[in-house]
């Protein structure tokens, strides 16, 4: 892919190393002077040290043929402006970081894909990571469903259980769906079954329409999240 990434501070630098380190040809505007040398210097892309607002410079960036436009920079307005741009190269992809969640209808509104304030997502990993311990990763699926990962426990009800059994021992709610299972002896993840059984130490990725609350996260043994 041909993409274009706008900013290379705390998120658009990561940004990079991931899109170059992926094969991505890769083209980084940056107005510092210093960020865009330090970038040049680590990083195999081209750079452009330049304001990604003027229409001049994404033409310098090739924009008419990117798959994709990112723009990572601390100002929202910036972001838009860019992402206006970028339409009117047509880029089919086109994504941003949105700080103030009162701009998010706009970006919205202009078609854009958006990334909600950085900070807030980490400030709502660091307290899930207090709150539910259990959980090794999550991810919010409208108001309250989520999708996360969590380990069986050995005292857990499901241990030793397929799910069809677990189903009629009504151990797990109709709105909690076991969608993926990593077990240490197995090289790809397992897609469940009715005849899946449940071992102990199996990694689950697990759909939850409530999130996952501790009526749940008791279902896989984990009681202790109950005094979290």
């Amino acid at each position: 892919m041909y993409i274009i990434v706008v900013g290379a501070g705390d998120i658009g630098t990561p940004l990079i190393g991931i899109t170059t380190r992926s094969g991505n040809e890769v083209v980084v505007i940056e107005r510092d002077t210093q960020k865009a040398d330090s970038v040049a210097s680590e990083y195999d892309c081209m750079v452009l040290n330049a304001d990604a607002t003027t229409k001049e410079t994404l033409a310098d960036a090739n924009a008419e043929r990117a798959d994709a436009i990112i723009s990572t920079t601390d100002q929202d307005a910036t972001n838009v402006m860019v992402c206006l741009l970028a339409k009117e190269f047509d880029v089919p992809g086109i994504t941003s970081v949105v700080h103030n969640a009162e701009h998010m209808d706009l970006f919205r509104r202009i078609g854009v894909n958006t990334i909600e304030n950085p900070q807030q997502l980490i400030a709502g990993y660091l307290y899930r990571a207090v709150a539910r311990p259990a959980i090794v990763d999550y991810m919010q699926v409208g108001d309250e469903a989520e999708v996360f990962e969590i380990v069986v426990t050995e005292d857990a009800p499901l241990v030793g259980k397929t799910l069809t059994e677990a189903g009629r021992a009504n151990l797990l709610p109709d709105d909690v769906l076991i969608v993926a299972i990593e077990r240490e002896n197995r090289d790809k993840p397992l897609t469940p079954r009715g005849d899946t059984r449940i071992e102990a130490d199996d990694l689950l990725t697990v759909y939850s329409a409530a999130g996952a609350e501790p009526e749940v996260t008791d279902i896989f043994g984990h009681y202790g999240d109950r005094t979290a």
